[in-house]
């Protein structure tokens, strides 16, 4: 090779390593680091400030009234546990002297309904119970039966869970206002 042409071609190669490390991308500093994150676990809940109430008018027949007590249930706790939903009551009665009341087994919860709240990201329960449910009624609340549940790893969030209740009114029944309280609760575990 001529001194000449090995000038060249080295100029040539000189210039091609140039243009290469040029377009070829800088080697890129680096840092890692480990980022810890707490959830911490809330609690189960339901809470209403339905105010429920039914009419029926007597007419020589049974009747039955019908009411719903929307609630707002949460479960926060971050276990996966599952919970169920709890009701008793106190007997119907209209108080006062010489009070009448309805039967200790005139109400029935016949269904429910349940709906994530808006805006939050829910696992919706998933339900065993089947219906009716007779509602337990005393002078005093008799011991709570199940109404609603969500089995483990379903129910985690905030939902809008409705029971409807229907009451038997006797054709027989004294009128008058008849009051009741209704209890319902939250508890841990289908």
């Amino acid at each position: 090779m001529k001194p000449g042409r090995l000038t060249h071609t080295l100029a040539a190669a000189a210039s091609a390593i140039a243009l290469a490390a040029i377009a070829a991308p800088a080697a890129a500093l680096a840092a890692t680091a480990t980022v810890t994150g707490t959830v911490n676990a809330g609690t189960l809940s339901i809470s209403t400030s339905a105010t429920p109430s039914f009419s029926v008018t007597l007419d020589g027949t049974d009747k039955t009234g019908t009411y719903t007590a929307a609630t707002t249930v949460t479960d926060a706790t971050g276990s996966g546990s599952g919970w169920n939903l709890t009701i008793t009551s106190t007997q119907f009665t209209t108080g006062g002297g010489s009070p009448h009341t309805l039967s200790t087994s005139a109400s029935s919860l016949t269904g429910v309904t349940n709906s994530c709240v808006g805006g939050a990201t829910c696992t919706s329960p998933t339900n065993s119970i089947g219906y009716p449910v007779a509602v337990p009624a005393g002078s005093t609340p008799p011991a709570a039966v199940k109404y609603f549940n969500a089995a483990a790893n379903t129910g985690q969030g905030q939902f809008t869970n409705t029971p409807s209740v229907s009451v038997s009114v006797p054709a027989n029944t004294y009128a008058g206002s008849y009051t009741s309280t209704l209890t319902l609760a939250a508890v841990s575990g289908p």
